[in-house]
């Protein structure tokens, strides 16, 4: 395929037109004239948007990243299949030989896409240097920060995002030097003030893990650590399944977050009928349109980016362009990844095309034409 025609979503807005890909699988060039979202939705015609990012995903098609093995195959499998050309892995938090065995199934995909499969960024390590009194959906391994535990694991699979709780023992005072190192850090499964959660940002910190979960929560008097993302943060991450966060909350966070960003917390259960299944070393259950432990905590989601995309839209009443943005371009940003997430020239071809109602009709991860049925 070399090129792909439809109303094309640019950052200075939609075109209709033609993409052209080269043979490296990068967008060569964008030719049309400039419309309105009111009229590219109105025409019927294709909508072509930046392939979908996900810098967290635990699972889908019935297995769990934490299985090692194959298992991150049905994984970048399922999610490609929903429009995500990109993603992290995500890990549970977890002994450190569990660990270790996630990280060697990792290796090798992350230095190599497999054909018709998601192109996994890295690793986000969500835990295991949280707070014990936020677990949510955690296995009871929490432990400080320990910089030898990371660069280990780290020489094996590239870690992109760490998820800590800044004010368990020392874990504030290495955030400066995981900054320095490269890591992107995000506060999350923390019972820390607000305070903490100023202070983390001032020391490096840029984002937060799945924002309103596991967090101090916002009280006039207390901020806690959602006073801190809503006053300070430059990114977050929300799950906007409409279960974990009520669109009220979402939308007060749009306002307040500039690259607020969309991510599923899938687990093994997205894309599989009611029952059991694994996360990590927890057995969760998928029913009533969600996923959870058995004392009935969230625990991870089912959600597909291509339907948090129609949830923004047809929910939350976004514009096609900023839906995009939070589901693409924010996660993008935040990765400091200049060539994805967008559809500029020189960006790879990660590429989603949907119809009038936002249901995907093809995606195309770095120039690649997938196939949509399993």
């Amino acid at each position: 395929m070399h090129s792909l025609s439809g109303n094309i979503l640019t950052p200075g807005g939609f075109v209709a037109g033609t993409l052209q890909l080269n043979a490296q699988g990068r967008i060569a060039a964008i030719q049309g004239q400039a419309i309105s979202e009111a009229q590219a939705r109105d025409s019927g015609d294709a909508l072509v948007l930046p392939g979908f990012i996900d810098l967290h995903v635990h699972g889908g098609a019935g297995h769990d990243i934490m299985e090692g093995g194959q298992a991150v195959d049905f994984v970048t499998d399922i999610h490609a299949r929903h429009g995500t050309t990109s993603l992290l892995a995500t890990t549970m938090t977890a002994p450190l030989s569990d660990l270790d065995a996630a990280f060697a199934a990792l290796s090798g995909v992350c230095s190599q896409r497999a054909p018709g499969r998601a192109r996994v960024l890295g690793v986000h390590l969500e835990g295991p240097f949280i707070s014990e009194t936020r677990l949510g959906a955690q296995p009871p391994y929490a432990r400080p920060v320990s910089v030898d535990e990371i660069a280990r694991l780290n020489a094996v699979a590239p870690i992109r995002l760490i998820t800590l709780a800044p004010e368990v023992d020392s874990n504030m005072d290495m955030i400066a030097a995981l900054c320095a190192a490269g890591y992107r850090v995000q506060l999350g499964h923390t019972s820390g003030t607000y305070e903490d959660g100023v202070k983390a940002l001032g020391h490096g910190a840029t984002g937060f893990t799945h924002l309103f979960n596991a967090m101090s929560p916002m009280h006039h008097r207390e901020p806690g650590m959602v006073g801190a993302a809503l006053a300070h943060a430059p990114y977050a991450e929300i799950i906007p399944d409409l279960l974990h966060v009520h669109p009220g909350a979402i939308k007060a966070a749009m306002r307040a977050i500039p690259g607020l960003y969309c991510v599923t917390d899938s687990t093994s259960a997205a894309g599989m009928p009611d029952g059991e299944y694994a996360l990590g070393r927890h057995k969760v259950f998928k029913c009533m349109g969600g996923v959870r432990l058995e004392d009935g905590t969230l625990a991870g989601s089912t959600l597909s980016m291509d339907q948090a995309l129609r949830n923004l839209v047809n929910t939350l009443g976004l514009s096609v362009q900023d839906a995009s943005r939070r589901v693409s371009t924010y996660a993008a940003d935040h990765l400091r990844l200049a060539d994805r997430g967008r559809l500029v020239v020189g960006a790879w071809a990660d590429v989603v095309v949907l119809n009038d109602a936002l249901q995907l009709q093809q995606v195309l991860v770095e120039g690649e034409a997938l196939a949509l049925n399993p």
